[in-house]
């Protein structure tokens, strides 16, 4: 049976994929909060792409699949907070949980926000959460289920992602004028790093080839390993032409 759990929900116009390292500066109330639950519990929280034509509470939500962010530093300046996270699991949403308020934006929080433009602190914001509400979370959440991505490749496969990924790395090393011999070295270094029988080394492979979040977003929605080993060879192809 598939392994199901409840994660905060980080919004953004971005993906992240498993394995993959990224970092971000958290800034805002909803942000802020979510960030103090994380590490007070230890617990990851899901990194998800906006959906850009669904809100909840006046919130932008999220598409359907996402990924768990392990968070694996950070550091506060001022009023700024730095995160660095690693990808886990792939997962896909069952129910999306509100916020218990909505944006600044919304007539009935606009007098929070001064003419200078300062946000308030979080203990006045969670003061106008009504007495009734189920919860007193800021940001959004979500039951989920995560995707069963526990299988090894095939040699077959591991054979297919090696010399894409070196067609690939060889022609950026052409335009960037590397010598050959030390070219030859870095990429043999890369994909042996990169590539092995552990399924997650396709998403590796991802994270360092492509940019484009709706290529990444194709790939968390895979269906199964195997879906997910046609798309990425398909986009490689691509980059490869």
């Amino acid at each position: 049976m598939p392994a199901t759990g409840n994660l905060p929900l980080f919004v953004l116009p971005m993906v992240l994929v498993p394995g993959e390292i990224q970092s971000l500066r958290i800034f805002e109330p909803r942000y802020r909060q979510m960030l103090d639950d994380c590490l007070l519990d230890d617990k990851p929280f899901g990194m998800i792409m906006t959906d850009p034509l669904s809100y909840h509470n006046g919130w932008n939500g999220p598409r359907l699949f996402g990924c768990e962010a392990e968070i694996i530093s950070h550091e506060t300046k001022g009023s700024n907070h730095f995160i660095e996270f690693v990808g886990r699991r792939r997962f896909k949403i069952d129910k999306v949980i509100e916020p218990a308020l909505p944006p600044f934006e919304h007539e009935s929080m606009a007098d929070l926000i001064p003419e200078i433009g300062i946000l308030p602190d979080l203990e006045t914001i969670l003061q106008r959460i009504p007495e009734d509400s189920e919860h007193s979370k800021l940001y959004l959440s979500a039951d989920v289920t995560y995707l069963d991505d526990e299988h090894e490749l095939t040699p077959y496969q591991q054979t297919e992602l090696r010399a894409t990924l070196n067609g690939i790395l060889s022609k950026i090393g052409g335009i960037l004028q590397i010598e050959q011999e030390a070219l030859d070295d870095w990429i043999e270094d890369r994909t042996e790093m990169v590539i092995d029988e552990s399924s997650s080394s396709m998403f590796a492979v991802a994270a360092l080839t492509i940019s484009d979040p709706e290529y990444k977003y194709q790939l968390l929605s895979c269906n199964d390993l195997k879906e997910v080993f046609l798309q990425l060879t398909r986009f490689l192809a691509e980059m490869d032409v």
